[in-house]
């Protein structure tokens, strides 16, 4: 409740699920509506602060709104947040997942027509139809195999986050084109169909087995105060962070010693 990341509450208004538990409320049961741009910012005000970003095709509930901006939470984490409603359409349900880092939405199939926009790994896209190798949606044409229908993972999430490698890091990032420590973790694991809370601290919390040092494998994480990373091989270790301002992958022991040097020590070996 007192977490502001999932307090289903802002300016008097609060989901119903809060009966009870707020006084001063107004209570809704919020509308249902989709994200439609390839991207949105999902911040702590209207057009305040990012926390995490909102992939095409999220489930959003929308409880007050304030001129152009919403407030609500998503389907996937019950995250809090405002976002523009320019980022919202109805609420039709996808079939589809972007399996590979990103793609583009082109307004016509044919790979020589100028793209509307790229769209990021781990995006839901409602495919109506088929034309030749593209694939047709409401928002455009995408390349098909660049897609896979929902429930169709990919099986490896180093493999993935390998895929992400130079993504230029951004703090509450989640996409192709920004992306942060745990906002990396989340795409890797769910592209595999695992489950994984969008901010490291939530990550940290998982249930699984603790690892020792020296005994990680491949798809374990590693935390930091803040910070998250994925074991990629023996002793080598995948994340984004603000010292290369990138996806990397490099000697774990030497990324510890680099961490340390800032005051931060290992909180936990995690095999999810």
């Amino acid at each position: 409740m007192t977490d502001r990341r999932f307090l289903r509450a802002a300016r008097g208004i609060a989901h119903d699920s809060l009966a009870g538990a707020l006084d001063g409320h107004r209570l809704t049961a919020g509308t249902w509506w989709r994200v439609a741009a390839p991207l949105a910012d999902l911040c702590d005000s209207p057009g305040g602060m990012r926390d995490r970003q909102l992939l095409m095709g999220t489930r959003f509930c929308v409880l007050t709104r304030d001129a152009d901006h919403a407030f609500g939470f998503d389907g996937d984490d019950g995250y809090c947040g405002w976002l523009d409603t320019q980022a919202l359409a109805d609420d039709q349900p996808p079939t589809h997942w972007v399996a590979a880092p990103a793609t583009h939405l082109y307004p016509a199939p044919d790979i020589k027509t100028r793209e509307r926009a790229t769209v990021s790994i781990g995006a839901r896209l409602r495919v109506t139809d088929r034309s030749g190798a593209f694939a047709t949606t409401p928002a455009g044409h995408v390349p098909a195999r660049h897609l896979r229908p929902l429930g169709d993972w990919r099986a490896d999430p180093v493999a993935v986050a390998r895929d992400l490698l130079g993504t230029p890091y951004l703090w509450g990032g989640n996409s192709r084109d920004g992306i942060d420590c745990s906002g990396l973790v989340q795409v890797a694991r769910r592209a595999c169909g695992l489950a994984c809370p969008p901010d490291s601290d939530l990550q940290r919390a998982m249930a699984g087995t603790d690892v020792v040092p020296g005994a990680e494998e491949p798809g374990d994480l590693i935390f930091w105060a803040g910070h998250v990373g994925m074991v990629s091989a023996p002793g080598r270790l995948i994340h984004a962070n603000a010292h290369h301002m990138a996806v990397v992958e490099e000697d774990l022991e030497p990324a510890i010693a680099r961490i340390a040097a800032t005051g931060s020590a290992v909180l936990r070996r995690l095999r999810p």
